[in-house]
Parts: C-alpha cells; sequence; structure tokens
C-alpha cells in the first residue's frame, strides 16, 4: 500500500450478487481478518490490510456523520446497515449495503467488530448518494473536522425528520427494503 492517500479515479468496481465481502476488526476498528472477495475489490494484500485501521478504505465522499453514527451505534453494541462508498487502493470506488454487529466474549465484553457487505442496488445506491451529497454540502461548510460532524448530522436529523423515518426506517426504505 503507498503511503500517500490514494485519490479516487472515478472508476467504480463492483461485485457478485452471490458475493459478500467479510472483514473483522477489534475494539478499535483494526483489521483483524479480511475475506479474499475484500482484498479483491479493495485492492489491497493481506499483509496491507490486517493489522491496519478500517479507514483505510474511507472514501473521501463518504460523510463524517454516517461514520458517527455507525460507532454511536456500535457503542451502544447494537447493529447497524449502511450504505458506504469505499475506495480500493487503486482509486476505484464501490458502493456496499454494509450490516455492522459487535462481536463478544463469552462474559458479554466487546471484542471486536464483525462487517458482511452486500452489493446494494442501484436504486439505494442512486438514493444513498443523493442523501450523502446533503450531508456532505453541510460539511464541507466547516474547516474543523467535529464542526463538519456535527454539521452533518443536524443534516441527517432534519431528513429524517422531514421524512418521518429513523435512520434504520430511511436505509431500508432506500432500495424497498431491498438493500
Amino acid at each position: 500500500m503507498k503511503s500517500t492517500r490514494v485519490r479516487p479515479t472515478g472508476k467504480e468496481r463492483t461485485f457478485s450478487d452471490n458475493e459478500l465481502i467479510v472483514t473483522k476488526t477489534d475494539p478499535r476498528g483494526v483489521i483483524t481478518y479480511a475475506n479474499d472477495i475484500f482484498l479483491r475489490i479493495s485492492a489491497l494484500d493481506e499483509e496491507d490490510a490486517v493489522g491496519q485501521p478500517h479507514n483505510l478504505i474511507r472514501h473521501p465522499d463518504m460523510p463524517r456523520a454516517v461514520f458517527k453514527l455507525l460507532w454511536d451505534t456500535l457503542k451502544e453494541q447494537q447493529e447497524i446497515f449502511a450504505y458506504v462508498v469505499n475506495l480500493a487502493s487503486d482509486g476505484a470506488h464501490y458502493w456496499v449495503f454494509a450490516h455492522v454487529t459487535p462481536s463478544f466474549d463469552t462474559g458479554g465484553r466487546v471484542i471486536g467488530y464483525h462487517s458482511n457487505r452486500r452489493v446494494p442496488s442501484r436504486p439505494a445506491v442512486a438514493a444513498a448518494d443523493e442523501l450523502y451529497g446533503v450531508l456532505r454540502a453541510a460539511e464541507r461548510r466547516h474547516d474543523r473536522p467535529q464542526d463538519a460532524v456535527v454539521a452533518g448530522t443536524a443534516a441527517l436529523d432534519q431528513v429524517l425528520a422531514e421524512r418521518g423515518r429513523t435512520y434504520d426506517e430511511l436505509v431500508w426504505d432506500l432500495a424497498g427494503g431491498r438493500g
């Protein structure tokens, strides 16, 4: 993996409906396992993925507010579903419908996170990208990352209030409940 930040190329990569991207992380989000589909789609070798923070595939177009919601939900020991655009190490991007769950030890303590990602429907990608455009616009009005997260979260809350939906309901609505 290059030491400089990868720039998006605008090329989209996808995977088949019968494939499932799987990763596991420790409680801090450091990758402890990545399946071959993740490695292929992200254009990473196993040694470049395992031991790295999962945000190494973070696309700059992905709103910070969505990741805040994801981490807040996981810290409550709850699962979350989200549409995510990721950035492969070669600059290609790929959309996923992610299901992230906490992993527990026998004592009930969170020992990491497990994420399965499926191919989202094209209508879901279009709807998520439109929503994320609203969140990105709110976030880009601020120089400080903390302020950007607050602004993006407020924009998301406003969209949810206008639609009379929870975040979970909105996610499932994006593609008629199909993901």
